[in-house]
């Protein structure tokens, strides 16, 4: 069965799920590769009122070995049997400063400067203010999909690593809708899922230490692991040429359980929306 290589925008905010590209039969040494360069409305962390504008540099890049590159996360197909997808996966977890911003998956702050920003002044003090920062973390795991026809396929994935301890894990169970054809060069792909995380993880993105409510004046606060969210997106993908595309994403998340309950989260529903230009090389 032929698998369509379908371009792949991690966009969403510093939680944001490593997405992996389907697999692509090609020739020995061949690659497939999309760059480009867009825009993303997003909060300015997750659980924010606020949003801001930035730049959305675009990578996806697969090999015939089974390598590929889809934002910041790399991984390698190893599965040899055509419904079953699995592999190795790294991803880059973003760091998230006081102020909330920082790098977000498939973007980098260095590009922010050349967009305005819509950030607003906040009714209420920003949570963020005092609260430690967290730096940016390599996490690694392992993503697991099954196809269940060509149209549908079921993923997952778990990744370790992220949070200034490195000890948080997070995982993503989803389901997707493969790119159903609307018109000539146009197609749309759904997708809807939830995330887990443990309790390292809450408590370095959620909680509150009894040291930051000191400093930072926010209750203090101790998150269980489990249920972080739940998602559901949608992907449009309008080939301008066979060399050029234009790809538009929105992505609706609820935060749950203590993840919504915690003092740092402002909105629990928040909307990721973006568009970009992509050049297939």
């Amino acid at each position: 069965m032929k698998k369509l290589f379908a371009l792949v925008l991690a966009v969403s905010g510093s939680a944001a799920s490593a997405q992996t590209p389907t697999t692509n039969p090609m020739p020995d040494g061949s690659r497939d590769m999309y760059a480009g360069l867009g825009v993303v409305s997003a909060p300015r962390y997750e659980g924010a009122d606020s949003r801001k504008i930035r730049a959305l540099p675009v990578l996806q890049a697969q090999w015939s070995n089974g390598m590929f590159v889809s934002g910041m996360s790399a991984g390698m197909h190893l599965s040899a049997r055509p419904l079953v997808e699995y592999g190795p996966l790294l991803a880059v977890h973003p760091r998230r400063t006081a102020s909330g911003t920082g790098s977000i998956v498939g973007g980098v702050d260095a590009f922010a400067t050349l967009l305005p920003s819509t950030e607003r002044a906040m009714k209420s003090p920003n949570p963020l203010a005092g609260m430690e920062e967290i730096k940016a973390r390599l996490e690694a795991g392992a993503f697991f999909n099954v196809y269940l026809s060509p149209q549908w396929r079921l993923t997952s994935s778990v990744l370790a690593g992220a949070g200034n301890d490195r000890n948080g894990v997070r995982g993503e169970f989803g389901i997707q809708r493969l790119a159903m054809q609307l018109a000539p060069h146009h197609t749309l792909s759904l997708s809807a899922g939830l995330g887990l995380a443990n309790r390292a993880y809450q408590q370095s993105y959620f909680g509150v230490s009894a040291e930051q409510a000191a400093s930072s004046g926010n209750r203090f606060y101790r998150p269980d692991g489990g249920l972080k969210d739940l998602r559901i997106g949608a992907r449009w993908n309008w080939a301008l040429s066979p060399s050029w595309m234009l790809t538009s994403s929105v992505q609706g998340t609820r935060l749950m359980g203590d993840t919504r309950r915690s003092p740092l989260v402002e909105r629990p529903d928040n909307l990721t929306v973006s568009t970009a230009f992509a050049y297939r090389f």
